[in-house]
């Protein structure tokens, strides 16, 4: 941070134009805090405030315009991306889109007030087809309002923002500790929930050429059990696999067959999804083992796949 600061207050209009434009594609780099310093600076005359406010204005925009078109031509492939902290990346997506799709056009303006959003909400638009000419005017409104609101602040508190550079240490040491009880805090909570499910009943794990092994010998059928089933029109699943809803478990045993085994697959971090699913299956007798690594792994293993039926593709919401 302390390089920040000297490096604007040095070279000025081009650093701005980077650490903006690198916040706009998705590096996490402080963009608002680099405008309330460019405001603070055109305060005192180090910089001119209009050219600021175009050199903000302009990254912004150039940066979300390339998400934009990132997000047309690459279809959900970077949505997926942006998801995979998620558990379940397919129902990250999806949820992402059918909120965007009821509030997008108001949501773009604001977006950039949202961390996290900020980044996802062009991509997003590109990906659900809204029209060029209605992002980009709807982007420049929340481009302009971001940039506009911490230059703003920046100009008009600036002596407040001296003081808050000249005690920077400060500062950095009381972030560092609220960094530290964050780490221990997720580190407690994960531990918590590795302690209960240790009450839970073990779930089986096969590899790929295993359950191939036994599809062919005709002993076991195999599921995919992605959150929300199909949402790219180029989506390869398992050759012969079947769709199993993860989200209707009370109704999951009259869904698969009982007279064979039954293998799982997904996507998700840690096969989440196919392992919830096992464990209610043996819950209910159903002799149930995950597929380890998932489509993935049965991808790797160069094992025969499918094209999905488009009779059986979710369909997301489009503008336009």
């Amino acid at each position: 941070m302390a390089y920040l600061l000297s490096a604007l207050s040095q070279h000025g209009y081009s650093i701005l134009f980077a650490i903006v434009f690198l916040e706009a594609i998705g590096v996490p780099v402080p963009a608002a805090i680099a405008l309330l310093i460019a405001g603070g600076a055109s305060a005192g005359g180090s910089l001119h405030f209009s050219l600021a406010a175009a050199c903000a204005l302009s990254a912004m925009v150039i940066g979300d315009t390339l998400m934009f078109l990132m997000g047309r031509y690459t279809g959900w492939w970077l949505l997926g991306l942006l998801c995979r902290l998620s558990l379940n990346p397919e129902s990250c997506i999806l949820r992402a889109a059918d909120s965007f799709y009821r509030r997008g056009r108001i949501f773009l303006v604001f977006a950039k007030f949202v961390p996290g959003i900020n980044t996802i909400a062009p991509p997003l638009a590109g990906s659900m087809n809204m029209r060029f000419g209605q992002f980009f005017g709807l982007d420049f409104v929340g481009a302009s309002l971001y940039a506009g609101a911490y230059l703003c602040v920046g100009f008009l508190f600036s002596d407040a923002l001296g003081t808050v550079t000249k005690n920077y240490e400060v500062v950095s040491r009381a972030l560092s500790w609220a960094l530290i009880v964050a780490v221990l805090g997720y580190v407690g909570f994960r531990a918590w929930i590795w302690a209960k499910s240790r009450g839970l009943p073990a779930v089986p794990f096969v590899s790929a050429a295993e359950a191939a092994r036994a599809v062919s010998a005709d002993t076991a059928v195999i599921y995919d059990v992605r959150s929300h089933g199909y949402y790219d029109r180029k989506a390869r699943r398992v050759r012969g696999s079947r769709r199993l809803d993860p989200n209707a478990l009370n109704h999951l045993k009259e869904d698969v067959r009982v007279d064979k085994l039954v293998y799982l697959y997904c996507t998700c971090v840690r096969e989440a999804t196919s392992a919830r699913v096992a464990q209610h299956l043996l819950e209910k007798g159903v002799r149930a083992a995950v597929i380890k690594g998932g489509l993935r792994a049965w991808r790797k293993a160069g094992l025969p796949m499918e094209s999905v039926p488009l009779e059986e593709m979710t369909e997301l919401p489009l503008f336009g």
